[in-house]
Formats: C-alpha cells, sequence, structure tokens
C-alpha cells in the first residue's frame, strides 16, 4: 500500500515538474511585441474621378474631296502641314475639260456671231425682232455651257475650306478621284481648340446632373466642374477642360448619353482622332477615409483592425467608394477609432502590437486624390 502511494506521489511530482518546463519554454519562445503603423479615423473633403473613355477631334474637321471627277496630277501638300483657307490642295487633269471649253467657247463666239449678224436687220425691219430674240436665248444658253465647263476646270483644282492641319493623304498623284468615292482625298482640322467626346450610360447620367449644382439643365452645365484629359501614354494633360453640351437623347443602341467638352490645344499636342480618358470629378464632403492598404479581405468582406490599447480586433466595414488609394468608409468604424495601417499580413486578431501614430497622408504618400 505504501509502495502504491509512493509511486503515485512520484508520477504527480513528475507531471508538476513537466508542465513547469513547458511554461517555462512557451514563455521564452513567446513573441516580442513589435512596433506597427497605426492611424486614426477622420473625417475630410476628398475629389474623386470617374473615368471615361474618349476621342478627340478638331474645332473645326473638313473633308476634302474632289467636285469633278478626274486624275490627280499634283499634291500640293504633305500630312501634318499648316494650311490656310483657300489654298491648294491637290489639282486634278484638266486636259480634257479644256477641251470640252474650247468647243464651248466656240459655240459662245457662233452665237454672237448670229446676234450681230440679226441686229442691223432688225433695225431696218428686214426681218421681225422674234428671230434675234430667239439668237439671244442661244447665246446666253451657250454662254452657260462655257461657264459650267469653266467652273469644272476651276473645281479641279482643289483648296482647302479652312485654316487648319492636313490629315492623311488618302489619294497619290494618278489616282483616279471622283464625288463618290468613300474616301476624301484628305482631312483639314482645325486644332487650336478640340472638342473631346465621351458617353455615360444612363444610371450615371441621371446621378451626375442630380449632384450637378443649379436648378436648370442650361445651371447644371454652366456650373460643371472642369475635367481632366488623361492621354494615351497615361499623362495628364496640362490644361483642365469644360463641358459644353450633352445630346438631348439616349443612343437607343448602347443606351449611353455623349458629352462635349472643349480644350485649349494651342502646343497641337492633342490631333483630330486622338484618344484618351476622361476625368469627371465627384466631391464627397466630410466623409469618413482610410488608407486602402489598411484593410484586408475574408470570405468576400472587407475587414480593418481596430487597435485597443495594444490589442488589435478585427472589424468587417463598408466602403462607400474607392478612391485609387483611399477608401471612403459608409459604416463599421467610427471618427477618432485608431486602426492598423500597415503590416496587416503579419498580425491576427488578439495580437499585441506596439502602436506607432502616423499621419494619414504619410501612409498614402503619393496618393493623387485632393484634400480640401
Amino acid at each position: 500500500m505504501k509502495k502504491n502511494t509512493y509511486n503515485i506521489l512520484a508520477s504527480c511530482a513528475m507531471i508538476i515538474f513537466l508542465f513547469s518546463c513547458g511554461n517555462k519554454q512557451e514563455e521564452q519562445k513567446a513573441a516580442p511585441i513589435l512596433p506597427y503603423p497605426v492611424v486614426k479615423v477622420v473625417k475630410q473633403d476628398v475629389t474623386t474621378h470617374k473615368n471615361f473613355p474618349t476621342s478627340i477631334e478638331g474645332k473645326v474637321n473638313s473633308q476634302v474631296r474632289p467636285k469633278v471627277s478626274g486624275y490627280i496630277k499634283e499634291v500640293l501638300v504633305t500630312e501634318g502641314q499648316v494650311v490656310k483657307q483657300g489654298q491648294s490642295l491637290f489639282r486634278l487633269e484638266t486636259q480634257s475639260l479644256s477641251q470640252d471649253a474650247n468647243a464651248a467657247k466656240a459655240n459662245v463666239n457662233a452665237a454672237q456671231v448670229e446676234v450681230d449678224k440679226l441686229k442691223p436687220l432688225v433695225e431696218k425691219n428686214i426681218i421681225s425682232n422674234v428671230q434675234l430674240e430667239t439668237a439671244n436665248a442661244k447665246l446666253a444658253q451657250a454662254q452657260s455651257a462655257y461657264n459650267s465647263v469653266a467652273a469644272n476646270i476651276d473645281y479641279a483644282n482643289i483648296k482647302s475650306p479652312v485654316d487648319g492641319v492636313v490629315g492623311s493623304i488618302n489619294y497619290r498623284k494618278g489616282a483616279l478621284v471622283s464625288a463618290q468615292d468613300q474616301q476624301p482625298l484628305t482631312n483639314v482640322s482645325s486644332i487650336d481648340e478640340v472638342y473631346a467626346y465621351f458617353s455615360m450610360n444612363e444610371k450615371e447620367f441621371i446621378t451626375f446632373m442630380e449632384e450637378a449644382k443649379g436648378e436648370t439643365a442650361k445651371e447644371k452645365i454652366e456650373k460643371f466642374p472642369e475635367v481632366k484629359l488623361r492621354l494615351a501614354n497615361g499623362e495628364l494633360f496640362e490644361d483642365s477642360g469644360k463641358i459644353e453640351t450633352i445630346t438631348g437623347d439616349i443612343n437607343t443602341q448602347t443606351g449611353t448619353i455623349t458629352f462635349r467638352a472643349k480644350f485649349d490645344n494651342k502646343k497641337g499636342l492633342l490631333r483630330n482622332g486622338s484618344s484618351g480618358t476622361i476625368l469627371v470629378p465627384r466631391t464627397f464632403e466630410d466623409v469618413m477615409v482610410i488608407p486602402a492598404e489598411s484593410t484586408f479581405e475574408r470570405q468576400g468582406k472587407v475587414f480593418v483592425y481596430k487597435v485597443i490599447g495594444d490589442s488589435l480586433i478585427d472589424k468587417p466595414i463598408t466602403i462607400l467608394k474607392d478612391a485609387n488609394r483611399l477608401y471612403i468608409i459608409e459604416k463599421g468604424i467610427e471618427v477618432g477609432e485608431t486602426i492598423l495601417a500597415k503590416g496587416l499580413n503579419k498580425v491576427s486578431s488578439g495580437s499585441k502590437i506596439k502602436p506607432i501614430e502616423k499621419s494619414m497622408d504619410s501612409i498614402i504618400n503619393s496618393f493623387e486624390t485632393i484634400f480640401k
């Protein structure tokens, strides 16, 4: 009996000893509390941008087409050349027209001779005035035919309809061209000012108009904020543009409404046919904002780590708007609360940290959203 009691006591002592050693090892292995950046949730005004693909056209964009058929004899300009209204661009071969003109001129001369012959006879009452009037009518008819051929000869000298820049030249010397050709000879565009065309769907349009300042549609257009243009290379165009017009109907095929914004283009960087992206601003006033990188996703929901003392607690949030590297928060956290700013993948709910408070700007750093 005593032996059994001794064995039991020995076993208990061993268990206590092993448990004590285990606790010491766990304490020795416990991770140190590390510093992490944190930020306070604040309210601010923030401007975001909605992007829309756009196509650029010169303020004046005129197609150059021949009025008469003929072979191109000379191309007098090059692509990209600046031209003036009335400047010659192409000359067509006019040999056949010249022959027609000679024949028409001969008819005019013959008709004139007939009139001159009949005038003295009418004056002497040898013939009636009706014959002279008939001759005069034939002279007028011949003159009209000649004028028509002469005009066609002039049309063979194709001139620029406007001041501007010559676009692609679609036909070269020797090509047979006519007014019915699918492609114009070229385009001449005035690009000192350009129009940027972009479209919104019906839902976006309604929201945009509801948020625009002003009572009438005219007032709203006049008070629309200026828009930015992102070029094809990703850079922002140096000047802002102004929305001038909105189409009065919805395109039934695309379900969209077209806007037109005007940009100054004195340096000629934008060309007819250029592409880009219009950035339409939208301002949110007095809203909660946090850095986008201060959030994480789990099972389709977005969370932040709320900092209480030196401990972390995960909290689900609802995002109202994604503003590039900034989130506008609808609910889930309150102004003044502190959240973990960075290093979310290194911790979990319940982790201990040493909070190091940072400013919002230092976290979002190069973020483009405008704070007011």
